[in-house]
């Protein structure tokens, strides 16, 4: 009988001879799936790695591009800070991962960015939280037309040709949003005001939605205001709830859904109007200032998201696109809900 390859496993297996010798080698960057599936193609081929390595091809590198928006908040920081320490770390695997910051909200920029990314560059590129805009996406197309995998990260562009989001299901974060908001203030009927970062935003226009769901749906007892901006910028945020709070029918706010992450201008807002105890808000990201809030009362839940996972899936979601290795259905990162009763 013929000796089993290395070829054969990853024919059997449907992945890349590069995989495979990860696999063999107990490197990094290969989901667990993945594993199993090459684990299970050795077995039953019965190979046998020899002494002499099979014809591999050169380890090939990776140079993966992370076009980042740029922000103040916590979550930025600490998803950028993700970025650059997974370039230190993956070097020794031939993963080279350079970060560019574009413009908060600036289409424009991170479009001509995308414009200038040519295949013999790089192999890959994240976008980490751009607008859902027309050039944008156009931006996109283009890249992978010539060659360039994308995927998004945080916020998605579904319609453009990007080939896999990394991030938490928006719509669902909104919608239990809204149904913890509905459930705190079923004994006082008034208004929910929702402050969002722009309606640029896919994550906060889809957390949004999943909110106005539920509530319109089954808490007829809130009336859902038009969504403030703040564009996660703290003064703006502490600005436009402040105007609301301390206008005629401030008294009649009873719940706050904070979508985006300028929480300090949040809070600051309700301490000046003395409304941080009886007015329900939830917010999204476990940072320094959201976590004193929960445990100080003025935030009642948190929504939160991993940062680092997401950027350490970005990059093994684009390495499986440059071996040519088949992706699985739609994973989100999980949404984790925080009270003051189960903080890390």
């Amino acid at each position: 009988m013929k000796k089993a390859t290395i070829n054969d496993v990853a024919k059997a297996a449907k992945v890349s001879v590069a995989t495979v010798d990860r696999v063999l080698n107990n490197r990094s960057g290969v989901r667990l799936q993945t594993v199993e599936k090459v684990l299970k193609a050795i077995l039953k081929l019965n190979y046998k790695p020899g002494i002499l390595p099979d014809k591999l091809p050169k380890s090939r590198s990776y140079r993966l591009l992370f076009i980042v928006r740029e922000g103040r908040t916590s979550f930025m920081v600490r998803l950028g800070e993700a970025v650059d320490e997974l370039s230190e770390r993956l070097k020794d695997e031939n993963v080279y991962i350079e970060k560019r910051l574009v413009g908060a909200f600036d289409g424009t920029n991170a479009a001509d960015m995308l414009d200038g990314v040519q295949p013999q560059d790089w192999d890959g590129v994240a976008m980490v939280m751009v607008p859902d805009l027309p050039l944008v996406k156009q931006a996109i197309d283009g890249c992978v037309e010539r060659g360039v995998k994308v995927v998004t990260v945080v916020s998605d562009l579904p319609s453009s040709a990007r080939s896999y989001f990394v991030g938490i299901d928006n719509i669902a974060a909104g919608r239990v949003a809204g149904r913890l908001l509905g459930r705190f203030t079923l004994a006082s009927p008034g208004n929910l005001a929702v402050v969002m970062a722009s309606l640029s935003l896919r994550d906060h226009v889809e957390r949004h939605l999943g909110c106005a769901q539920v509530v319109q749906a089954e808490f007829p007892h809130l009336t859902l205001l038009p969504p403030l901006e703040g564009r996660d910028n703290p003064e703006d945020t502490f600005t436009i709830v402040n105007t609301l709070l301390s206008g005629p029918n401030g008294k009649n706010v009873k719940a706050i859904y904070s979508s985006g992450a300028a929480n300090q201008g949040l809070i600051e807002a309700l301490v000046k109007n003395e409304r941080q105890k009886d007015i329900v808000t939830i917010s999204h990201e476990l940072t320094p200032r959201s976590r004193r809030a929960l445990l100080d009362g003025t935030f009642d839940a948190i929504l939160s998201q991993d940062a680092e996972r997401e950027a350490s899936q970005a990059v093994t979601l684009l390495r499986q696109l440059c071996d040519s290795e088949p992706l699985e259905r739609q994973n989100f990162i999980s949404t984790d809900i925080y009270f003051p009763d189960n903080l890390p």
